[in-house]
């Protein structure tokens, strides 16, 4: 039963990592990558659909991202999409053929940015935090239920503790590596 609950307080914990990762990635540094663009939906016939589903995205360089739409007609909708999302940007358009020249970040921007980094990273922390507290929570209803020692139970909580702290340090490490990034110019 313990090891149940270990398990699954790491699949857990595991699953707020990549969730964390994947909101880092959202977030804009200086150089030009595909990942960026994955959270615009673009309207094409009526539907939302991603934009890596209507077009393909490639970093041309290290400030030039260029997309190659499929549907030539949906040129001009993800063209309005890029637009309207919230990072900035715009396209231009040659044809099939969309570049995206990313403009350099600011100092005051990118200390906005490591402001946004570091709350998402805490709400990571909170959500490692929240995985233990549960596991900490099933190991003291089987303690009371006497399915388990209170031994056992202390030992249980104890690992938790230590797959928390390491999970943590992940936390930490990657935003470590995103400010660094961030600074870079």
């Amino acid at each position: 039963m313990i090891n149940d609950i270990k398990k699954d307080a790491k699949e857990r914990m595991t699953k707020s990592i990549s969730a964390l990762k994947s909101q880092f990635s959202k977030i804009r540094t200086g150089r030009a990558h595909p990942s960026l663009l994955d959270s615009i939906m673009v309207s094409y016939y009526g539907s939302d659909t991603p934009l890596r589903q209507i077009a393909n995205v490639v970093a041309e360089d290290a400030r030039t991202l260029s997309l190659t739409v499929f549907d030539k007609s949906a040129t001009q909708a993800v063209e309005k999409a890029i637009m309207q999302s919230d990072l900035g940007l715009n396209p231009m358009s040659t044809g099939t053929v969309i570049r995206i020249p990313l403009p350099a970040l600011t100092e005051e921007r990118r200390k906005d940015l490591i402001k946004v980094v570091r709350a998402e990273a805490e709400q990571g922390r909170v959500g490692i935090r929240n995985v233990r507290r549960d596991a900490n929570s099933d190991i003291k209803e089987l303690v009371k239920e006497k399915e388990i020692s209170e031994d056992e139970g202390h030992r249980a909580e104890e690992e938790v503790q230590k797959l928390t702290d390491d999970f943590v340090k992940q936390i930490d490490q990657m935003l470590a590596d995103k400010e660094k990034e961030l600074m870079e110019i």
